[in-house]
């Protein structure tokens, strides 16, 4: 059982910066392929970005791919979402995901573990 817990959310300008983070509990979460999602009020959860076990490679959603940065500190149980360029239609709230394989998915329903997640929104 993983249990995974967001923040870092908050209001910000649009053109500004935030940091998500999403600890995880586990022993093995080094090996846990990880990845970002997000759900604007009214859409689907779309997909974000996603890191594999071990942080080896990273796939990114056209949308945010060159304004997002995914990371991970094993050490930590942390995987980051680092966010830049932020747009209005950046707003949502952002999930956390875990599967327990050091692959790589961009897909919703590849992953077991979901934080609750934390809002981002950005204002014009």
């Amino acid at each position: 059982q993983v249990q995974l817990v967001e923040s870092g959310g908050g209001l910000v300008q649009a053109g500004g910066s935030l940091r998500l983070s999403c600890a995880a509990s586990g022993r093995t979460f080094s090996s846990h392929a990880m990845g970002w999602f997000r759900q604007a009020p009214g859409k689907a959860r779309e997909f974000a970005a996603a890191i594999s076990g071990f942080g080896t490679r990273t796939y990114y959603a056209d949308s945010v791919k060159g304004r997002f940065t995914i990371s991970r500190d094993n050490a930590k149980n942390t995987v980051y979402l680092q966010m830049n360029s932020l747009k209005p239609g950046d707003t949502a709230v952002y999930y956390c995901a875990a599967r327990p394989d050091s692959g790589l998915y961009y897909a919703y329903g590849a992953y077991d573990y979901w934080g609750p997640g934390t809002q981002v929104t950005v204002s014009s």
